[in-house]
Parts: structure tokens; sequence; C-alpha cells
């Protein structure tokens, strides 16, 4: 993973507020979360079908207005 850093120049709270900002953008909440533990291949497959689903419907609620 990359590192993340911020220039602390003055204020503290507004410094951690654009390192907070950073790490989400870079999404390394989200990757830890991912590698917490492993998840198995049928897992995945029913994760990523149900994901799809739900972009589908997102989709066809879209194409409806």
């Amino acid at each position: 993973m990359a590192q993340v850093r911020v220039p602390v120049k003055g204020n503290l709270d507004t410094a951690l507020r654009r390192f907070k900002q950073k790490v989400a953008r870079e999404s390394v909440p989200s990757e830890w979360k991912k590698r917490e533990f492993a998840v198995k291949p049928g897992d995945k497959r029913r994760e990523a079908k149900k994901a799809g689903i739900k972009n589908a419907q997102k989709r066809n609620r879209a194409n409806k207005d």
C-alpha cells in the first residue's frame, strides 16, 4: 500500500482532516477490510452475483424515469 503523507502547517485539526480525506480517496480502509480474512471462491462469486443484480436493478430504476 502507498504511504499517505500530509504536511502539518499550523493547525493540526485541518491536517488530520486532510489526512483522513486522502486515506479515504486511496481506499485504504476498504483494502484493509478485503485483506482481513480469506474469502472462498464460491463466496466471491456469490457476492459478485448479488452486486450485479443490485446494479442491474439500479439501472432499471434509473431508466424508468
